[in-house]
């Protein structure tokens, strides 16, 4: 059954795909299907994505998966993922995934549905947020963070001990984008254990996985504590931002960062201001996603670079040659590490932190020539799939090449091959703050560590809507001899708070 329709005349919510796609039957599906519980022989409810990626490669560019009766089109060819990308014929969907986030996230950025307006009104007046201007003025704060992880870093190295790369990751985005976008300090790298921010978050993002393997007659009755446990988890990060927020109220104002332009910016042309529960919802956005998809860029880069040394000995020279005897480089200089950016991009490659994306069809129309879609019918797009798609990057897709992305190979491949973004207007607004801060994060431990990985580890990832090396352990080791900055600019954060 689908819900009534939406202002622009499309179905809200989730519509199982026979009710889109009038061919569905062309469209293979898994061997083995069962009544009712559909194609969930030999599956593991905790990485569906990376069983749609084993199915992906047996029934080709565009299959369908069946769930308690809920069916989903997948797409990962490359024409059909450059058709989907046309912005004149499709539009972001609300996934199932994403929809599940919206009791915590609401109308934000990222979980809002195209017709609500405050996406586009957020969107207005965040963006300058993220000019070059704006992205210049937060790379003194990023160097001060990532000096707490080498810090860090330093002291296992001393010992001899491995460090936790995802966790580490998460404390130093986390710290990142509270310090840049929100003037607050949660003081990640002083705690044994993880800030309960992340505690929380991550438990929100898992919880809404686990909905997607639920039939939902049954998930109050089979998820009930898990429920309990979820709306504590959104209670708790309700009540974070809030103290944030008004802790910004009595100090006046910050130094013009995200929150600044959140509580005190009216759109340029209307003169709208976004209402106290939206900048709940975008705050709560930003602190999430703004870093826990850019800490498992950073995981997933490290693993390569620790077991490809001949890429990390390429990528070290290259700091050193640009970056030469400053003690912490400028803002421009981050720009000039082409070949780490390369690195990054190649991870992202391999395993875009947000792995999927999913579009909806404007109007009745034909995917790729091939396939007839009703107004309303949606596709989700598995990105590592279009990023492994051997038409356009070799047999060797699996293989790990950050020379896939030299300038000349990236002008001779066809648009909308790499996704990691997203795609169209609902494209990531934080990408270049997050490339910008990866980039450095990459350089700066280039240049200080020999990164040792374990010879016996084997990568797993986890998911949890967003993916995650599981249990990467490295030993830093540190060069010699590295600069030290002349002065410590860890200066006082406006509105730090424990």
């Amino acid at each position: 059954m689908t819900e009534a329709p939406t202002r622009d005349g499309l179905p809200k919510g989730f519509r199982s795909a026979e009710l889109g796609w009038p061919e569905l039957d062309r469209i293979p599906h898994p061997p083995h299907r069962i009544p009712l519980l559909g194609d969930v022989v030999g599956v593991n409810r905790r990485t569906p994505l990376q069983d749609s990626l084993r199915y992906a490669r047996e029934l080709g560019p565009v299959f369908r998966r069946k769930a308690f009766g809920k069916e989903f089109v997948f797409v990962w060819g490359t024409r059909h993922a450059a058709d989907l990308a046309d912005e004149s014929r499709f539009a972001k969907h609300v996934g199932l995934g994403i929809a599940n986030l919206r009791p915590v996230a609401g109308d934000g950025l990222f979980t809002a549905y195209n017709h609500e307006p405050n996406w586009q009104l957020a969107h207005d007046v965040l963006a300058p947020g993220f000019s070059r201007e704006a992205m210049a003025g937060y790379h003194p704060v990023m160097l001060a963070v990532a000096r707490r992880l080498t810090e860090h870093w330093d002291r296992a190295a001393a010992t001899g001990r491995a460090v936790d790369v995802p966790g580490d990751m998460t404390k130093l985005t986390l710290e990142t984008i509270a310090r840049t976008g929100f003037g607050h300090d949660f003081g990640s790298f002083e705690r044994s254990r993880p800030h309960p921010f992340v505690t929380a978050m991550v438990g929100t993002l898992a919880y809404a996985q686990r909905l997607n393997s639920v039939p939902f007659p049954l998930a109050p009755l089979l998820l009930r504590s898990a429920s309990r446990r979820n709306a504590a988890d959104i209670a708790y990060l309700n009540r974070t931002v809030d103290e944030l927020v008004r802790a910004r109220r009595a100090a006046g104002s910050g130094d013009g960062d995200l929150l600044d332009r959140m509580l005190e910016t009216a759109h340029p042309e209307t003169g709208e201001r976004l209402e106290p529960r939206n900048v709940r919802r975008q705050v709560i956005t930003f602190l999430v996603a703004g870093h826990e998809t850019t800490s498992g860029a950073l995981s997933f880069a490290l693993h390569y670079l620790s077991r490809h040394p001949e890429v990390a000995a390429r990528a070290r020279a290259e700091v050193d040659r640009v970056w030469g005897d400053a003690a912490e480089p400028a803002y421009e200089q981050v720009a000039r590490l082409r070949y780490v950016r390369r690195v990054l991009d190649e991870s992202l490659r391999l395993w875009p932190t947000a792995p999927a994306f999913a579009r909806e069809a404007r109007e009745d129309t034909v995917l790729a020539g091939e396939h007839p879609m009703r107004r309303g019918a949606w596709a989700l797009v598995l990105t590592p799939m279009l990023h492994r798609d051997p038409e356009v990057w070799g047999a060797d897709a699996e293989r790990f090449d950050p020379d896939r992305f030299e300038a000349q190979a990236v002008r001779s491949r066809a648009p909308h091959t790499f996704k990691p973004f997203g795609t169209g207007a609902r494209a990531c607004i934080g990408r270049q703050f997050a490339l910008h801060e990866a980039t450095l994060v990459l350089g700066l431990l280039l240049r200080r560590y020999e990164l040792r990985p374990d010879p016996a580890y084997r990568l797993r990832v986890t998911e949890r809507l967003t993916l995650m090396p599981e249990e990467l352990r490295l030993h830093p080791e540190r060069r010699t001899p590295v600069r030290e900055p002349a002065s410590d600019l860890r200066c006082p954060v406006p509105g730090a708070g424990d």
